[in-house]
């Protein structure tokens, strides 16, 4: 796949890095602070929209810097599958900033401008593993990612919130440790670190033993942002933060790091002919489905609405890691399509959980009786996101549920389809009884509130919105079905 020279993907990557700089200079300005968080987050969605059309085309924009390592530069490349997790992270960034700012307005929160600093470099170092070029950019990019959102999860400064930084720190920093070292023994392998549609020629012929030692290593570092089993005990505890923080985590940022960096090292590094080989994509499936599992039947009994989703989210991730590891055409076009589809419906439920919490004080399950009847359209929103986490038509998630089980029959392995049926139905059971006793059940008090702010409300309108659009015609705007069907088609 020729790629051409341009400072876009540096840009891309940029833009927002130079926005928390200046927003660290507006303390004492927040108008203006929160300006210039908005007209970053726009400028750097028309930049990555500026990046689609070459990737569309097969001929990705890239950026060369210096180089890091002998045939190892510091270089972004806007191919298709970096391009649609780049896509996903900017959109969000606009949507969340102008949910923030209603946030942390209502809520009057502490430390805004480091809490928009950080937020900006996340996104920074999201769209620097979305657009790196090989493995070792990937690899810096995710750890500055890890100290960028460190300071969003012990926002409040709580003993809580500290020790679930602490925990953060702990998992995310020692799964570096043993990507670092996965990196290592791929490049004495092979002299180079770069992401090949297929994989890398180099490893083929190696000692099966160090091959399965090299990709094991780089799953779980991967796999703790995924939170994959048994590697996710730092998620739920990081719900101490914000609520924008929390849709930030879970939505785009961290997780989907996660699970974009496994894809990455499945399809582009081992490739699917020396996964099947080795085996290991086979047992990567099954760690998959635990967590599938797992994830959903601990969300049943969470009260915390905030846990609820987030051990949803560990079980919605696992989606992505199993379509890559189906190594099949139809599964590899379901995770890409349900990178897209859950951080649209997942960042929905946040953004309702959050403006629940800003105009009620609730933040449990067991308080939600009646309050459809006063947030109809915050309640509605989060009806669409819990069928569409369900699989239910027309909504996107049907769309990528349905592909992830056509790969499941592609790899002779059904039973996996089945699981993927039944964590659908283990979604409604632990989301469809929220909507149900929020319009249907009487409440509790005679408290009158309203809806929420519209700062809080328009961004979850939109994105229940453009989860029902991308689920009905999902090759509208950025062209995603095209995307998704080139990635399948031509990086398995």
């Amino acid at each position: 796949m020729p790629a051409v020279e341009s400072p876009l993907p540096l840009l891309a990557v940029t833009l927002s890095a130079f926005a928390a700089m200046a927003i660290l200079r507006l303390d004492r300005q927040p108008n203006l602070r929160e300006a210039t968080t908005l007209v970053a987050a726009l400028a750097t969605l028309a930049v990555v929209a500026a990046l689609l059309p070459g990737a569309a085309a097969g001929r990705p924009l890239q950026t060369t810097l210096l180089v890091l390592l002998p045939g190892v530069p510091l270089q972004f490349r806007a191919d298709a599958f970096g391009v649609v997790f780049a896509a996903v992270a900017a959109t969000i960034w606009l949507v969340t900033s102008v949910y923030s700012i209603g946030y942390m307005r209502a809520l009057e929160e502490h430390a805004q401008t480091r809490y928009y600093a950080s937020f900006a470099l996340a996104v920074s170092s999201a769209l620097g593993v979305a657009l790196a070029a090989n493995l070792l950019t990937l690899y810096l990019c995710y750890e500055i990612l890890t100290f960028a959102t460190y300071p969003l999860v012990l926002h409040k400064e709580s003993e809580a919130a500290i020790l679930g930084g602490r925990k953060y720190l702990a998992y995310t920093l020692g799964a570096g440790v043993l990507l670092l070292a996965a990196m290592v023994g791929i490049y004495w392998l092979t002299g180079t670190l770069d992401l090949r549609a297929g994989g890398l020629a180099g490893l083929r012929g190696q000692p099966r033993w160090l091959l399965q030692a090299l990709f094991w290593a780089a799953i779980a570092g991967f796999g703790v942002k995924a939170a994959l089993l048994p590697l996710h005990g730092w998620l739920p505890t990081a719900m101490i933060a914000p609520t924008p923080v929390s849709a930030l985590l879970h939505a785009v940022a961290v997780v989907k790091s996660g699970v974009f960096g496994i894809v990455r090292i499945v399809v582009f590094v081992f490739g699917a002919a020396l996964l099947r080989d080795l085996g290991a994509a086979t047992w990567l499936a099954y760690l998959a489905a635990a967590t599938i599992l797992f994830g959903s039947l601990i969300a049943l009994s969470q009260d915390n609405l905030k846990r609820r989703l987030a051990f949803s989210t560990i079980s919605q991730l696992s989606y992505i890691v199993l379509g890559a590891a189906l190594l099949s055409a139809s599964g590899l076009l379901g995770a890409v399509l349900h990178l897209v589809s859950h951080a649209l419906l997942k960042i929905t439920l946040f953004f309702c959980a959050g403006a629940i919490y800003v105009t009620t004080g609730r933040d449990r399950v067991s308080q939600l009786a009646g309050i459809g009847r006063q947030m109809p359209l915050t309640m509605g929103a989060f009806a669409v996101g819990a069928l569409g986490l369900a699989g239910v038509p027309p909504l996107n998630g049907f769309t990528s549920k349905w592909y992830l089980c056509l790969g499941s029959f592609e790899a002779a392995q059904p039973w996996l389809a089945a699981v993927l049926v039944a964590s659908g139905l283990l979604n409604v059971a632990y989301l469809w009884p929220i909507v149900y006793t929020a319009f249907f059940d009487a409440p509790d008090g005679d408290e009158q509130h309203g809806e929420a702010r519209l700062p809080l409300l328009l961004p979850l309108v939109l994105t229940a919105l453009a989860s029902l659009v991308l689920g009905i015609w999902p090759d509208t705007g950025p062209h995603l079905w095209s995307l998704a069907r080139s990635i399948a088609a031509g990086e398995r």
